[in-house]
């Protein structure tokens, strides 16, 4: 389908983040989220589930419980929107088609669940938790846990009940998942199979939940591009630990002998986006976290004059070993790590 041409794709990276998101005006149709949601639809028939989860673009993901339908981020609308969130933020949430489809499916869980009124069954409570739980500022999860399946990073099942309910209810839905034999030895089992059972009550009935309500879609949001990123930024800072001294020096060296190698700083500046996006693949984080704690890093090297020495495959093999621990102690230390809802 054709794509519709938009004044703002050509402004500069500054110009457009002057740009109001009401001001955009993309839309979820005659982009490629269509197929998205198509599949979806799709994933749904073949359990004759019939509610259809209708879209809007609005500032997040989000899925309102008055009504069963599902928020999509303005950003993935439009491939120059994609550009500017990989900038500011490293990376795209839902950007690909398979993560696409991982939120969505999340998402619709919650549609469910209120358009069906689940949460009020007993049998739903004993397993996921009262709905009525107030959801935390902050949450702390258990990376070890095996009381809770994992389809979004950051173990989003642990953060609330209807969370918990989402994400088993995504990898349920999804085709060939075989999560029978995936979660054979876990707990979270029993959370599946009763899903599959609801799924099967439900099968082919009407939801009381139909009309059609889009909640804070995009042309109702005054903030501009910049206002949004400064915000959205602010989720992922951590107060990262100031104490890198004995570590760096164990990692590099400030001998003076070694003053014409190359500087420490300059080499993790160098090898910063690969080791960044290693280390956010295997922990779940997102990648802007782990700035703040590299830029530190790369101060301290340039202030103590540290110079790379070694096979350079085992210093970055080391140095991301450096950076996991010292990121992961900030998030699940003593300190608590944000709460970011989808």
């Amino acid at each position: 389908m054709p794509r519709r041409k938009y004044p703002w794709a050509s402004l500069t990276d500054d110009e457009l983040l002057e740009v109001r998101l009401k001001d955009l005006r993309v839309t979820v149709e005659e982009t490629w989220l269509e197929s998205c949601l198509d599949a979806l639809y799709r994933e749904l028939d073949q359990h004759d589930i019939r509610v259809r989860p209708h879209a809007w673009i609005s500032s997040e993901w989000f899925s309102p419980e008055n009504t069963p339908g599902i928020a999509i981020p303005f950003y993935l609308a439009h491939p120059r929107l994609m550009q500017l969130e990989k900038k500011m933020i490293l990376e795209v949430e839902g950007g690909t088609w398979s993560e696409c489809m991982r939120i969505l499916r999340h998402e619709c869980g919650h549609v469910v669940t209120h358009a069906y009124q689940l949460y009020r069954r007993r049998r739903w409570q004993q397993l996921f938790g009262p709905s009525s739980k107030r959801y935390p500022r902050y949450y702390r999860a258990n990376p070890a846990s095996r009381n809770h399946v994992q389809n979004l990073r950051l173990w989003y099942a642990q953060s609330h009940p209807d969370e918990d309910f989402a994400e088993t209810f995504a990898v349920w839905l999804r085709p060939r998942s075989h999560w029978r034999t995936r979660y054979a030895d876990w707990p979270a089992l029993k959370k599946l199979e009763y899903v599959d059972e609801l799924m099967d009550e439900i099968g082919g009935k009407r939801p009381t939940l139909t009309h059609r309500e889009k909640v804070d879609p995009l042309g109702t949001l005054t903030q501009t591009l910049g206002d949004y990123y400064r915000k959205k930024r602010s989720l992922y800072l951590v107060d990262t630990p100031k104490t890198y001294d004995r570590d760096l020096r164990r990692l590099f060296s400030d001998d003076p002998r070694h003053h014409r190698r190359e500087a420490a700083s300059s080499f993790i500046r160098r090898n910063r986006a690969s080791v960044r996006e290693l280390v956010a693949k295997w922990t779940g984080e997102y990648q802007l976290t782990f700035d703040a704690v590299l830029d530190d890093m790369i101060q301290r090297c340039r202030e103590l004059n540290l110079r790379a020495i070694g096979h350079e495959r085992k210093l970055i093999m080391e140095f991301t070993v450096l950076l996991t621990a010292k990121t992961m102690h900030t998030l699940f230390g003593p300190s608590r790590r944000k709460w970011i809802a989808l």
